[in-house]
């Protein structure tokens, strides 16, 4: 049925998609002398060996002027107003407990954050492939192929990830197509290379049951053309798209990613961590270059201590898979008050922290239902 004359000899012989390999045997893909140890197995990507970052000499650091910060002062009025505004963004708190208690003690805090960010540049190896379309290929004929790590590439932005992929230069070869075989069809799975299906109607039968006329569906042939390959028996080869080659390369895939550690500064209080990870602070140190060196004696020791850890986990993580590009340490001042209140007869706290105020407040005693979350 309006199948390709010069398709019907052919038909016969292809195979069907289903029975072929998804992607080529190990064999098709001989070893590159230069990547024999970074290829292995069955196209298995294996990470690189990353160069050593440039060291700089240790600066001694001005610590005395981070003495002079001070945490900035809470008045009373100020710590109302942020309870008062925090109460306002709760449909099911009410604002007259906030208007009404009696401010006892505000108790100011220091808190500092640490922050540390690695920006790492990682490289793996994978064969690929794609259709040949009898361009000029770029083989070992035509020099010797670089190292992974030798290959040029413009950097993104520090501290921004990304991934890109690239063809390495003098790999590529011509191989046939192994999903096809070199046809650049393949035998169609719904009629199996015959191009008519049975009719659906009558199910082949060319008349309907308890009918005497035959299936208008069919025209009373019983059979219908494929609507898979639209009766032509064969589809074109998905793999190869037709050109019944392929061009094999190894694809260098390069990863820019960003490690981060934080801490905040050891405090007993009642106000949670993971809010003050999050708070806004002030900025009091910077350091950033290709590599950082450890805090060591910052006023705080705790965060001495994290910053050293923080490195030492870094480094360690990426020591064996990703070059370090950047690296960012900075020390946040985080403003946190204590602010104990008394209300008809019972006495409780609320916090404030960071520098826009925010406030976490734990049994707040003017509350309607239970449909808010203490935030």
């Amino acid at each position: 049925m309006d199948r390709d004359p010069s398709e019907d000899d052919s038909v016969a012989d292809l195979s069907l998609e289903a029975e072929s390999p998804l992607a080529p045997p190990a064999e098709l893909l001989e070893q590159l002398p230069s990547y024999d140890r970074l290829l292995q197995g069955d196209r298995q990507q294996i990470f690189f060996p990353p160069l050593e970052a440039p060291g700089r000499p240790q600066e001694q650091r001005p610590w005395s002027s981070f003495l002079e910060h001070r945490t900035p002062v809470v008045t009373e009025e100020e710590a109302r107003e942020a309870l008062l505004s925090f109460v306002s963004s709760k449909c099911c708190y009410g604002s007259a407990a906030a208007g009404s208690l009696v401010i006892r003690e505000l108790r100011q805090r220091t808190l500092c954050r640490y922050r540390l960010e690695t920006f790492s540049e990682s490289r793996i190896s994978e064969w690929t492939f794609q259709p040949f379309t009898n361009h000029p290929v770029d083989g070992p004929q035509r020099g010797a192929f670089p190292s992974l790590w030798d290959v040029k590439v413009q950097v993104p932005p520090m501290f921004q990830e990304d991934t890109r992929k690239f063809q390495v230069p003098h790999s590529s070869s011509v191989k046939e197509c192994h999903k096809c075989h070199g046809r650049g069809r393949y035998k169609c799975s719904g009629c199996h290379g015959a191009g008519v299906v049975r009719c659906p109607s009558c199910s082949g039968a060319r008349r309907k049951a308890k009918q005497s006329r035959r299936c208008q569906l069919c025209a009373g042939s019983g059979r219908r053309r494929c609507s898979t390959c639209s009766g032509r028996g064969s589809k074109t080869c998905a793999t190869c798209k037709g050109e019944k080659k392929l061009l094999h390369f190894i694809q260098l895939v390069i990863m820019w990613k960003n490690s981060l550690f934080e801490f905040v500064s050891e405090h007993q209080l009642g106000c949670p961590g993971e809010l003050l990870a999050r708070a806004r602070g002030e900025n009091l140190f910077k350091d950033e270059n290709s590599t950082v060196y450890p805090i060591v004696d910052f006023p705080l020791r705790d965060i001495s201590l994290a910053s050293q850890r923080g490195i030492a986990e870094h480094s360690a993580a990426l020591a064996s898979r990703a070059r370090i590009l950047q690296q960012r340490q900075t020390i946040e001042l985080i403003p946190l008050t204590e602010v104990h209140y008394w209300y008809q007869g019972k006495t409780s706290v609320y916090y404030i922290y960071g520098t826009d105020h925010q406030v976490y407040v734990v049994n707040y005693p003017e509350r309607y239902c239970c449909g808010c979350t203490i935030v």
